[in-house]
């Protein structure tokens, strides 16, 4: 492997530019995400350190396209969504940009990196490849949007949308590496995105010194998903082995959001009534919240995710008995109940 050192080039990069940027927000006295009633920290902290992250990530990964391991039209999809969904979550990190427009840019964005990477790909239901056409390729769309926003929604404590990112990754590059023989080196991407943000995390492991920000949160969500959809072009099952691995945020952001609208409230306004942010209220701390998700995934999610991946068991069959119990735990910490 002569890309070795991509890895922890991409974690140092991270690294650096994240104190980079905290000391330029305090300095400048900009960038600071100042507590309020809706908060779940409560000390002024910097944000938008996730363009750390995205500059690392901008930077390195042109070296697995020169090396063959990124085709071109995936270099395109990476690079042109994921820097269409961070400047725009970096402008509203600065200034705020009105709901309609992040959205139409959201919109935008996945509408490129579906069309880069086309469309999306037969799925396996039933024991039969399924062609979904123009209507699986809008899905694709909108799946890409919901994955980028529910990120942003699930970064409200320490370290979450960080560890989240790393063991989901983790759980990509074994089912490439696992499940896709002669396919390459595709591996190499999710590895990519996970040392980049390892490099971010020293900086936002409880109690974060910095935050993710709109930015880093949507490139993250924007970037898993078009890996999921690249994953299942090499591999249809590996689409649903990714969703399961991405389903402590789905499920929880996607509980939150279904009772707040069943309740007629402002489901787009900031709140604190997902689960995970109850269950830091409840465990007085972050670390140990954002901590179990790490091990949700790892011990959870991650096996049923292999036994897709390797046949062992049905996609749709696998998603729904990993998102059973999660849907339950939502439901214990009462996600999207009324706030008090």
């Amino acid at each position: 492997m002569k890309f070795w050192w991509v890895f922890p080039f991409a974690a140092g990069i991270a690294l650096f530019l994240t104190g980079c940027l905290r000391r330029f927000s305090i300095a400048r006295h900009c960038l600071v995400d100042v507590p309020n009633n809706r908060s779940s920290h409560v000390i002024p902290t910097p944000r938008g350190g996730g363009m750390a992250i995205v500059g690392s990530f901008f930077l390195c990964s042109p070296f697995l396209w020169r090396m063959g391991v990124l085709a071109t039209s995936q270099l395109a999809a990476l690079l042109v969504a994921g820097s269409l969904v961070a400047m725009i979550g970096f402008w509203d990190d600065l200034a705020g940009v009105p709901s309609h427009w992040r959205l139409l840019v959201h919109f935008v964005a996945a509408g490129w990196g579906v069309a880069c990477l086309g469309g999306m790909p037969p799925l396996p239901l039933s024991g039969k490849l399924v062609y979904l056409g123009w209507p699986g390729h809008a899905g694709a769309v909108l799946y890409l949007v919901w994955l980028l926003n529910l990120y942003n929604f699930m970064d409200g404590i320490d370290g979450i949308a960080s560890i989240e990112a790393i063991t989901v990754c983790l759980g990509g590059v074994l089912l490439y590496a696992m499940f896709v023989p002669g396919g390459g080196q595709q591996w190499a991407v999710p590895l990519l995105l996970l040392a980049a943000v390892l490099g971010f995390l020293f900086w936002n492991f409880p109690r974060a010194k910095i935050f993710l920000g709109d930015s880093g949160s949507g490139f993250l969500g924007m970037t898993l998903g078009l890996m999921s959809l690249q994953a299942a072009s090499r591999q249809p099952k590996l689409f649903w082995g990714w969703v399961i691995l991405l389903g402590v945020f789905v499920v929880d952001a996607t509980v939150t959001l279904i009772r707040r609208v069943l309740r007629r409230e402002k489901f787009f306004m900031a709140h604190r009534s997902h689960a995970y942010q109850r269950a830091a209220r409840m465990a007085r701390g972050h670390k140990a919240v954002s901590l179990a998700v790490g091990g949700v995934n790892l011990f959870w999610l991650l096996p049923l995710a292999l036994l897709v991946g390797g046949g062992v068991l049905d996609g749709v069959v696998g998603v729904a008995g990993a998102y059973l119990p999660l849907v339950g735990g939502a439901l214990f910490f009462k996600a999207g109940a009324r706030e008090a």
